[in-house]
């Protein structure tokens, strides 16, 4: 021990010293601490040095300090020194730096109170605490609450939430905020919205026992404890409330700067509405009860609206209208006997003036005579054993009967109240568990303490002592269940003090005594004190300076109570007669009602009469029984302690939760920390004492996995066993000697306080000793590295340097010599001119001379030259030597100095110097220095080599250089010899020489004089073209200036077109996905709602069907976006909804009476009449539906039985034809002569012209038949079409892909387009209410009359277009009939004329109708006259094989002749044979891609094709996509037969059953993955198929003869779509749901980089975690489920584009679950933590670069991850680094930047803390964003979802349906 004193207190160790000011005062120590020192030399953070003295007999050492990395924990339990000190500096750090309000302490949440509105209780901070284990994130009420939540479902015992301390702490605002979570986490049982109800007790509860005081604006000024009850299920149902010790003296007192309660003030700011004129209400300084204080508004606070939040809060609970007026009565009555003034009529009496206006106002509010009222307010009445007498009252003591009276009803209208909420929370369905919040006063102490302080005080004693035994209990079972010796820890019992209060003849019982006595007094009473405890207790003292007050030694503190009052309040007496008197009141029912209980004992509750609000008195209903019930009264004391121990019973038998809140300073200063007042509080409310339980036992607890990941660098690799605890065992025992500081349990290891202190001193002084050699070789490394690269550079210079000289040298030179050779040749030939003649003969000494001189200089500049050379190399070698010189001084240097380190150290090395280790390290200097050595000498050979290669140019150049000048020598005498020769001809020469001279003169005027000319003209051209050239210039340059600026305003021009073009796009684009986004969440609404009606069915049917056990309603088929209905049965659906809703309403329960009651109170009897009426609608509608049902079948029954008599026409003539043709091959079998059936004769003629006409005729029925029924088809559509589209109201709507709309005006189109279909109805249809009710019946009037008029209209076209037909039918008949008496050419020639004459007239007819569908119907005519072409051409080859086949049949004819009689061969079977090979079967290839079934088998296909179906099987077996492909091909069918109603059918039944099926197993992703890429594909076959060209580009000819030919599906196509979005958001839903259990642990939680992380202490809270560990999720695991997300998806034929679409919303999901849970949770915020984090997003770009979905988007919702965990690695220190990062997190806001670096928290010591002046500073720079405050993003945002148009290239023709699927029905067409 002494030794890790010594260890621990040396120089610079930081301690805690006590201090006036701020409580305790942080210092380091100047020198080590000895064994024998008396004092310690400290050093406070100022740089003062003090001397603190040690007290000679215990020897007690200040408190150290924790670590830095420890400061700012989440648990306080978590500091290795457990002490006040630590656990104050702690609290302020959070506060103060982080601005965090919760710390946990133990099972303590502390919750300092901030005086400032904080962002941290939305909804997504709900959804963010909810499910999560209370040690994974950071302290908050919410995480308090989510415990007791979850232990209550896991537990199945109640809990209790016991929020308490000092008045302006923050108790009721906890409270409200834990019941806040609970109702939005569980939700209600019903849907009358208990949860709602619970919230709405909070502002009538504020109102009526709220007030303002001088520490509080809103303080409680009474106990309540709240029980919110739960059903099996854990959904809210219902609360109860208990109240406890109202203080009722604030009614009539109020001290300076506070307020009566809120209510009050709430009723005078609103005394001027109509309803409250007859309460003859003012200002609150009007009355004495709201003046006193002298501070009647709060600042920021509108009382009036207020009481209208109150108002709305008692009619959500059921309070009507009435009771809230006699509420507001009763109150205001109060307010006015406040007022009433009170008169001395002499010293003994009182009296009151007869006419009081405010006596007057109360007593015409309460409703009782004004002169009984006056009469009791200043007498009483005394009775004795024989007779009853009046005795007046003096002033004094009438004024306090006046109080008290004012008192006594304020109290019962509380608790009126309270029972009336406790009713209106209440619920029919079985309370299965409960939680309980208690929000009740702290420890209180005043200048001036009185009873109600005393009973305050005394709650909270009994409130520590179950604290007390819990923290007790939970030690001892942490400590058993880890099976560690378990010894006796010493705590406070503060027993004795509850013993005093309560015990027999305790203070209560004397209180109770003195009551009873006829002249008690508070003299007396406090004299029975002094005597019975004074001596006997020692908790007991009497102040010295007063005989009426008494000290007790509470927990907390001592506190000095004022005897005076005590006996009054403990009565707590009312003059009986004025009770009398508002009882006898007739006129005001409320009233009576509130004092009906005045004969009860107590409360079915439980609750405290005086002190809970419900004061009763003993009203005696006869003489004989004053006596019995006066004594059985119960005093205010009694009441108390009985209802205190019942809830102390109740929190005993719940588990407790427990939350102290503190007041960080008295002035309401926002984050401003009072070290003094915090201190008091943390002792009061028992905080420090949790810290001394636990730091007397082992507060530090470790797993062995989280101590061997932390000291992992305190042991050595012998130490390290493959057993983690064995290894942790054999550390310790070498690092702490004293076994007594840590015990070893199953899976912990439990440390004294101050051993993780010791053990992080050891593991900092290793790893700073370590960074230190780091450090040292770095730095070497650095500083050779340096050397080196400097003495490359200098020798580079050097080299370069003197190369530039020589080359300098050498052209000097060449410059000399040239210069040389010029100035002789020139001083040659002037000398040659001037003394030509005279120095002839010296001529030739003169140039052996200059040459003997000339070889005389060249050889002086060869030497100089060499010598230069000479010079070089011996410099060189000069300097090597030097720096060869310096280099081993240097080195010499260096072993001198690491000599004496080395000696430093060598006892650390001896041991290493024998490792191999040491000898690697000594050979690798070795080599490092062989490898310089052997560059040294590479260099030198280098050198060496330039030199030589030098030397043999210079030696070349010489020889050259000689052999050259040996060459000008030998042209000098030759040209000497020339001279010689040639001086002989000079004379001749100079006289031909002056002749020429004469002429050149001559010459030279004449051309003088023509220069002179030419230069004149030269100038004056130049001058001209000069000017000419400056004009061209300057046109150029404006020319170059115009088309300069040309290109650039259109480049401008360009560019801004271009940006505006790019905006407009980018803006249309926003809102296109603004507005499917919109729609799409509307889908989801609305699907919300089926469900929701879906399931008030089932509730109904089941309500109704109790008795049936065995009967299962089947699921609900309802869409409200399926367009196959008509309108009919649309409204009928309309109306059942109503009808079933308004069943639901009759079956339910009261509360949900109570929520109707509230919206349609005043409406009750309009209601019923609506409904008689609505019923009387609906049957009018029924019978209206189906008389215009009746209509429709009569009209489709005539044109069916047209149709069947055309067709049965046409068959009788084709059988007349037949018969025919049978009657001629009869007469040519029966002719004699064996030729008659030859070509060319005349039997053979009329055969070939019978047949001809015939197969014409044939051809041209068919033709007519089916031009008919597509006619009568494609008009009834179209009118039906025509019908719809003015009678529907909402409009068809095309989805398109934004990708593919690349023009501005597309995307206005699409734009307005998807706007339009999210404001028209059909988007949601929600549940009618009943409130709409009236309007909905005028709006289904008025569809009903239209729709009447529209099936009227409807079939009075019908009726005229059957006329039409039957007149064109009989023309067509007429031309028929005309046509068969034509010959055959003519009559196809006259049949072609009259189908192109009809298409014309048709056409007309089109252009005169509709001009804009004229260009379609010539398509179209075109396209029939093609075919009519097509088809005569089939008809002539069809005759010519006839032909040739007649006359194989005339020779078979003609060879049979007579051989043959009608009785052997019949016509017949002559016929038969050359007709039979024509029925031949079908090709494959003649296949049409269709599938034909019959009706009664639609409900088999759906069942095997889509309810039935396994996903898993058809996804790995058939082809992608082939349920959609089956679909489609029996929809063709049924399109290609024109039958409309199986078409409705087919799709309706197959919408319906996906979405059963997806309902019944949607929570599997492979049946939703499954079904979205069906949905999809059966969509693109629809468009695909549509016969629309914009879906036809890609399609192949074979593709668009497979195109829709009768039915426009457009429509559908929207439904269809509304139900992929539908199923993609399911699908969204149903992976966020397995995703989400894997991120926080796989994203933040699990070590990817193995030993970054550094493991922290955890504290208690680790182990209080309510869920087991179920093994925890790595990155591996997610990567491995987005990798069977999207195998899965491909396999089921998913598009491409909407795979990206999933990966980027899961990616988002990743990232924001990822986000948020960093930003509450201190423990992640770290360096190490944002390394892993950006690993862990750098594996999953892996994966998407590896699925090739780079370009999906998917990376850029991770952005703000990838940000914050940039934010975590940044320096964060200078301006430069908030500059940095502002403009590097631009996708964080700036609440989350901030957040972020509050929570900052190093793991080692070497990492720094954010200041807060940096953080200032950030927010300083950002203040200037627009952005949202949130905090968190939203993990609930869904992307819109397109579905861009994918064509299949899949043959129909070519799909074959296995035999698994058992279709066999179905038949290919």
């Amino acid at each position: 021990m002494n030794r890790e004193l010594e260890y621990m207190f040396v120089q610079s160790a930081r301690v805690w010293i006590p201090d006036a000011e701020e409580v305790w005062k942080s210092a380091e120590l100047a020198k080590d601490y000895k064994n024998d020192d008396a004092s310690l030399q400290l050093m406070l953070e100022d740089g003062t040095t003090i001397d603190h003295k040690l007290d000679p007999k215990t020897k007690n050492l200040p408190y150290l300090r924790n670590p830095d990395i420890l400061v700012g924990e989440n648990d306080l339990t978590a500091l290795s020194y457990l002490h006040e000190p630590a656990v104050l500096h702690n609290l302020k750090v959070r506060f103060i730096d982080s601005k965090l309000i919760y710390t946990y302490c133990g099972i303590v949440l502390v919750a300092i109170n901030p005086y400032e509105t904080l962002p941290i209780y939305g909804t997504d901070i709900i959804n963010a605490y909810s499910g999560q284990n209370m040690g994974d994130m950071d302290p908050h009420i919410f995480a308090v609450a989510e415990e007791a939540y979850k232990q209550m479902a896991r537990d199945e015992r109640n809990q209790s939430i016991i929020v308490s301390g000092e008045s302006g702490a923050g108790k009721t605002v906890s409270a409200k905020y834990a019941m806040r979570y609970f109702a939005t986490v569980s939700g209600s049982a019903s849907e009358a919205n208990v949860e709602e109800k619970v919230l709405a007790s909070n502002p009538i509860m504020e109102a009526i026992g709220n007030a303002k005081t001088t520490r509080n604006d809103n303080s409680s000024r009474f106990g309540k404890y709240i029980e919110i009850g739960f059903d099996n299920r854990y959904r809210i149902i219902g609360a109860n409330m208990r109240t406890y010790l109202l203080e009722k003296s604030r009614v009539v007192f109020q001290a300076d700067e506070e307020r009566n309660y809120h209510i009050f003030y709430q009723l005078c700011a609103s005394a001027n509405q109509p309803e409250f004129k007859n309460l003859r209400l003012s200002t609150a300084n009007d009355f004495l009860y709201t003046r006193q204080g002298r501070s009647p508004v709060i600042e920021g606070i509108d009382d009036a609206k207020e009481l209208r939040t109150t108002r709305h809060a008692f009619t959500l609970l059921g309070i009507n209208e009435s009771y809230q007026i006699g509420l507001f009565q009763v109150l205001a009555a109060i307010l006015h006997l406040g007022n009433v003034e009170i008169k001395d009529r002499d010293s003994d009496s009182s009296l009151i003036a007869p006419n009081n206006r405010h006596l007057t106002a109360f007593c015409e509010l309460v409703g009782v005579t004004y002169q009984d009222m006056s009469q009791w307010l200043c007498h009483r009445k005394l009775k004795t054993a024989t007779e009853t007498y009046i005795k007046p009252l003096p002033r004094l003591q009438a004024t306090n009967a006046r109080d008290a009276l004012s008192k006594h009803i304020y109290a019962k209208l509380f608790s009126w109240i309270v029972e009336h909420v406790n009713k209106a929370l209440v619920t029919n369905v079985k309370q299965h568990s409960f939680i309980g919040v208690l929000d009740i006063y702290g420890f209180e102490t005043f200048e001036i303490n009185s009873f109600e302080q005393f009973c305050i005080n005394y709650a909270n004693e009994k409130l520590q002592q179950q604290f007390n035994m819990h923290v007790f209990k939970l030690e001892q079972e942490e400590y058993m269940k880890e099976q560690i010796p378990w010894t006796l820890i010493d705590f406070y019992d503060n027993q004795p003090c509850i013993n005093l209060i309560e015990a027999k003849m305790g203070i209560l019982d004397l209180l109770d005594e003195e009551c009873k006595m006829p002249k008690g007094s508070d003299d007396s009473w406090a004299q029975k004190l002094y005597n019975t405890h004074l001596k006997t207790c020692s908790l007991f003292e009497k102040p010295r300076m007063s005989n009426r007050a008494f000290i007790i030694q509470h927990f907390a503190d001592k506190v000095e109570y004022q005897c005076e009052g005590f006996l009054e309040k403990n009565k707590d007496t009312v003059n009986e007669e004025q009770i009398h008197v508002l009882k006898a009141s007739k006129k005001f029912d409320l009233l009576v009602e509130l004092f009906q209980d005045e004969e009860k004992a107590t409360t079915p509750t439980g609750q405290v009469p005086g002190t809970g609000g419900r004061t009763r008195l003993s009203i005696k209903p006869d003489k004989g029984r004053d006596t019995s019930s006066k004594e059985h009264k119960k005093t205010v004391g009694c009441q108390f302690r009985n209802s205190l121990q019942m809830l102390m019973e109740t929190l005993n038998a719940t588990t407790p939760h427990y939350v102290r809140c503190i007041k960080p300073n008295d002035f309401k200063l926002a984050f401003s920390f009072d070290p003094k007042r915090a201190v008091q509080q943390l002792r009061a409310c028992g905080v420090l004492e949790t810290i001394r339980i636990s730091a007397a036992g082992f507060p530090s607890r470790w797993t062995y996995q989280e101590f061997f990941s932390r000291y992992r660098v305190l042991m050595k690799q012998k130490d390290v066993l493959p057993d983690r605890k064995l290894t942790c065992k054999n550390v310790l025992e070498k690092l702490v000697q004293d076994q007594d500081k840590y015990q070893f349990g199953k899976t912990k290891i439990f440390f004294r306080a101050g051993q993780v202190a010791y053990l992080e001193k050891l593991r900092a002084d290793k790893l700073r000793a370590a960074c230190i050699r780091i450090q040292k070789t770095i730095r070497c490394w650095l500083a050779r590295k340096k050397y080196l690269r400097q003495r490359s550079a200098a020798i580079t210079i050097q080299r370069f340097t003197r190369g530039y000289q020589a080359r300098c040298l050498a052209k000097f030179m060449r410059r000399t010599q040239a210069a040389t050779i010029i100035q002789k040749y020139q001083r040659m030939c002037v000398e040659r001119k001037r003394f030509r003649q005279k120095q002839a003969a010296a001529l030739a000494m003169q140039t052996i001379l200059r040459a003997y001189m000339a070889r005389q200089k060249y050889q002086a500049l060869l030497r100089e030259h060499k010598a230069v050379i000479i010079q070089k190399h011996v410099r060189g070698w000069l300097a090597r030597c030097w720096y060869k010189r310096c280099l081993e001084a240097i080195v010499y240097l260096q072993c001198c100095i690491r000599r004496m380190r080395a000696k430093r150290e060598l006892k650390k090395l001896k041991i290493e110097a024998r490792s191999v280790e040491h000898f690697k390290k000594l050979n690798k200097g070795m080599e490092n220095k062989i490898m310089q050595l052997q560059r040294k000498i590479d260099e030198q050979n280098k050198d060496n080599r330039v030199i030589s290669e030098r030397l043999v140019s210079l030696e070349s150049s010489y020889a050259s250089e000689s052999e050259r000048m040996r060459g000008e020598l030998g042209r000098l005498r030759g040209v000497e010899e020339d001279a010689k020769n040639k001086t002989n001809q000079v004379s001749s020469l100079l006289e031909e020489l002056e002749k020429l001279r004469k002429e050149l003169s001559v010459t030279q005027q004449e051309k003088k004089t023509i220069e002179d000319w030419a230069q004149k003209y030269r100038d004056e051209m130049e001058k001209m073209v000069s000017e000419l050239k400056d004009q061209n210039g300057l046109l150029k340059k404006e020319k170059d200036d115009l088309n300069r600026m040309i290109q650039e305003q259109s480049q401008q021009m360009t560019e801004k077109m271009t940006r505006a073009i790019a905006q407009e796009t980018q803006q249309l684009e926003t809102d296109l996905n603004e507005e499917r986004s919109r729609y799409q969440n509307l889908l989801t609404e609305h699907l919300r709602l089926e469900e929701k009606y879906d399931d008030l069915k089932e509730e109904l049917a089941h309500s109704t069907n109790v008795s049936k056990p065995g009967h299962r309603r089947t699921d609900s088929t309802h869409s409200s976006n399926e367009s196959e209905y008509t309108y009919n049965s649309e409204y009928a659906e309309l109306e059942d909804g109503s009808r079933v809703g308004e069943d639901v309403t009759r079956g339910m329960d009261t509360s949900l009476t109570l929520k109707l009651q509230k919206r349609v109170t005043e409406l009750e009897q309009e209601k019923q009449s609506l409904r008689n009426e609505l019923e009387n609608r609906e049957e009018q509608f029924q019978r209206a539906r189906a008389r215009d049902d009746a209509q429709f079948r009569k009209a489709r029954g005539a044109e069916l039985e047209y149709e069947s008599l055309k067709r049965q026409e046409l068959e009788s003539e084709n059988k007349k034809l037949r018969h025919d043709l049978a009657e001629m091959r009869q007469s040519l079998l029966g002719g004699a002569a064996a030729g008659a059936g030859a070509p060319g004769s005349p039997a053979y003629k009329v055969l070939l012209d019978q047949l001809n006409a015939s197969c014409e005729e044939l051809e041209v029925r068919k033709e007519e038949v089916l031009i008919l029924r597509s006619q009568l088809v494609s008009q009834k559509e179209a009118v039906h079409h025509k019908d719809e589209k003015e009678t529907m109201t909402e409009p068809s709507v095309f989805a398109q892909d934004v990708n593919k709309l690349k023009d501005a005006d597309e995307l206005k189109q699409a734009y307005v387009g998807l706007k339009d279909t999210n404001r028209s109805p059909r988007s949601v249809r929600p549940a009618l209410e009943v409130s709409d009710l009236l309007s909905r019946l005028r709006l289904l009037e008025q569809q009903l009359q239209a729709q009447r008029r529209t099936y009227d209209s409807e079939v009075e076209s019908l009726r005229g277009e059957l006329q039409n037909v039957k007149e064109e039918n009989n023309r067509q008949q007429q031309l028929l009939a005309q046509n068969l008496q034509l010959p055959p050419e003519a009559r196809i020639e006259a049949s072609l004329q009259h189908e192109i004459t009809r298409l014309t007239n048709e056409n007309l007819e089109l252009m005169a109708d509709d001009p804009t569908a004229s260009r379609e119907a010539r398509v179209i005519i075109l396209r029939r006259m093609v075919d009519l072409m097509e088809q005569l051409e089939k008809q002539d080859r069809t005759i010519r094989k006839l032909k040739k086949q007649l006359k194989v049949y005339s020779k078979r004819i003609g060879e049979m002749g007579a051989g043959h009689t009608e009785g052997q061969t019949s016509p017949g079977q002559m016929v038969e044979e050359p007709i039979h090979p024509v029925n031949i079967p079908r090709r494959e290839k003649d296949f049409q891609g269709m599938l034909e079934y019959k009706k009664e088998d639609e409900m088999k296909l759906v069942k095997n094709l889509i309810l039935e179906l396994k996903p898993r099987g058809v996804a790995v077996n058939l082809i992608p996509g082939l349920p959609a492909y089956i679909l489609f091909m029996c929809l063709r069918h049924a399109d290609y037969v024109n039958d409309d109603q199986k078409v409705r059918t087919l799709l309706t039944s197959t919408i319906n059953s996906i979405k059963k099926i997806l309902k019944k197993r949607g929570d599997d992703f492979e049946t939703v993955s499954f079904w979205l890429a069906n949905t999809c594909r059966f969509l693109h076959c629809l468009k695909q198929y549509s016969g629309d060209e914009a879906f036809m580009k890609h399609n192949t000819s074979r593709q668009n003869e497979h195109c829709l030919s009768n039915f426009d599906l457009a429509e559908y196509r929207q439904v269809i779509s509304d139900l992929a979005i539908q199923i993609y958001q399911q699908l969204v839903k149903c992976m966020e749901n397995i995703l989400q259990p894997m991120i926080v642990s796989g994203m933040l939680e699990h070590e990817t980089i193995q030993g970054v992380s550094g493991v922290k202490p955890t504290g208690l809270r680790k182990r209080t975690s309510s869920i087991a560990d179920e093994g925890t999720y790595t990155l591996d695991s997610i990567l491995r489920q987005l990798s069977a997300f999207h195998s899965t998806m491909c396999q089921h034929g998913t598009d491409p584009e909407l795979i990206k679409q999933v990966v980027k919303q899961l990616f988002y999901i990743i990232g924001a679950v990822t986000l948020n849970n960093l930003l509450l949770r201190k423990d992640m915020c770290s360096w190490s933590k944002g390394m892993q984090i950006r690993y862990n997003v750098s594996q999953l770009e892996e994966w998407l670069r590896d699925k090739g979905l780079m370009n999906c988007g998917a990376k850029e919702t991770l952005e703000p991850l990838i940000q914050a965990a940039q934010l975590l690695q940044v320096k964060k220190k200078t301006d430069e680094d908030a500059e940095a990062i502002c403009s590097m997190c631009h996708a964080l806001t700036t609440a989350q930047i901030v957040k972020v670096l509050n929570l900052y928290t190093p793991v080692n010591e070497f990492e720094e803390r954010v200041s807060v002046a940096f953080i200032r500073t950030i927010q300083t720079r950002l203040r200037d964003r627009c952005e949202s405050p949130q905090l968190l993003m939203d993990t609930k945002m869904i992307y819109p979802v397109t579905f861009p148009f994918s064509p299949s290239s899949l043959a129909l023709e070519t799909i074959q349906i296995p035999t698994s699927l058992n279709l066999s029905f179905l038949t290919r067409v």
